[in-house]
């Protein structure tokens, strides 16, 4: 049998662990599972919700975040999440079900259609949040996605242990 070591990191959002198996979870792309209904795509997620205390499961490039659900207690959730990972990685199970789709890049929201006169600086901004956003949100457990920019306003989309973090707010404004 394999063996194998997983880093266990505490993340700004208290509800929230970030995960590291030492080898790469996706190739490309990252997943995000808000609810046990869109696990159904990956038996790891599907298995980490069947705990009944994860709340939300995110696939970064090298790493898994596991939100817990509310009032649950990290100490004994930990022990489980270890677990399900381990044996999932060291049995080299695929993180995907044939037929379902891998990494999913949200795309921009149907309601926003970039202004061509726009198209230099939504390309600014999307350079920035892949070299230097992305990259910091990722070692919080997490991913930022560009969903629009209209009239001055940028839309965006936080996932993972991102999604929901008290500390959010203060990453978008500082990003």
């Amino acid at each position: 049998m394999k063996s194998m070591l997983i880093e266990t990191q505490e993340t700004p959002n208290p509800s929230t662990r970030k995960f590291l198996p030492g080898m790469p979870v996706m190739e490309t792309g990252s997943r995000d599972f808000p609810d046990a209904a869109s696990a159904i795509a990956s038996p790891l997620a599907e298995a980490l919700f069947a705990t009944g205390e994860v709340d939300g499961v995110f696939f970064g490039s090298d790493f898994v975040s596991v939100t817990a659900a509310p009032d649950v207690d990290w100490r004994g959730l930990e022990v489980d999440v270890l677990q399900l990972l381990l044996d999932h990685f060291v049995s080299g199970a695929p993180l995907f079900r044939p037929g379902t789709a891998a990494g999913i890049l949200v795309e921009p929201d149907a309601g926003f259609t970039d202004d061509p006169a726009d198209a230099e600086i939504v390309e600014q901004i999307k350079e920035l949040l892949e070299t230097r956003v992305r990259p910091a949100v990722a070692q919080d457990g997490g991913d930022i996605v560009y969903r629009g920019y209209k009239a001055g306003t940028l839309y965006l989309a936080m996932q993972g242990a991102c999604a929901g973090c008290p500390s959010s707010a203060v990453t978008l404004k500082r990003g």
